[in-house]
């Protein structure tokens, strides 16, 4: 598998995969919706995509509506040739699938890393969850795009719900911990026994190791251990 240098973060460089799949379909972008939809021309037929395990934020959660869209657009222009991972069709009869750029890039990773959309958790089982995951966490410690507060902006999903007047479910959190090698460096401890999220139990415990010393756990170093135990 091929690498490519793909952003830059403060000058330094991040070698991600090119992750076309070995199967997949072939089409031409016709338009781009929004950060996470576009039309395509495929085999002579015109789909809407839905881009699968992202959730841009909607064109009214201005301006980081119209920055998604316009991201998406710098990706998969016009006419370009790209390729689609298709998975299911969603309620509304498009076709959820990762989309590939000509180069071989998944824009979907690459919007989350650049900041312009989130991991979806509801679905990210349908991609390769710790993925996005590690490319959200990198997002939020450069603190680009949807991340430039603390915490992010509102999620999609609760701001959808917002609208209808209801409440967003909450999804379960993966319990593995993300590791972000190019960031995090191993932290001395005062005990000899290394913790993981997925062991400590609670997240009251995490909070507890970290204060006495094993801050590996706290992988944003944003002064909360194991956030996906909340």
């Amino acid at each position: 598998m091929r690498v490519v240098p793909l952003f830059s973060f403060h000058g330094l460089a991040l070698l991600l995969p090119l992750l076309t799949p070995l199967s997949a379909s072939a089409a031409t972008v016709i338009s781009v919706g929004d950060g996470d939809t576009l039309r395509v021309l495929d085999g002579g037929k015109k789909l809407t995509i839905r881009v699968a395990c992202i959730d841009a934020p909607e064109m009214a959660q201005s301006p980081y509506g119209q920055q998604a869209r316009e991201a998406l657009q710098t990706l998969l222009p016009v006419s370009s040739t790209v390729t689609l991972k298709a998975q299911t069709k969603d309620r509304y009869g498009r076709t959820v699938a990762e989309v590939f750029t000509q180069s071989g890039a998944n824009a979907g990773l690459t919007l989350v890393q650049q900041g312009n959309a989130f991991a979806y958790r509801q679905y990210l089982k349908q991609c390769d969850e710790w993925a996005y995951l590690d490319r959200e966490k990198l997002a939020q410690r450069y603190r680009v795009g949807v991340w430039r507060f603390d915490g992010g902006i509102q999620r999609p999903w609760d701001w959808r719900a917002a609208q209808r007047g209801g409440q967003s479910q909450p999804v379960a959190r993966p319990q593995r911990p993300v590791n972000l090698t190019i960031i995090n460096g191993g932290a001395s401890t005062r005990s000899g026994r290394r913790w993981y999220c997925r062991t400590v139990g609670s997240w009251e415990h995490a909070q507890q190791l970290l204060r006495e010393g094993h801050t590996y756990l706290d992988g944003d170093s944003d002064g909360e251990a194991c956030e996906a135990l909340r």
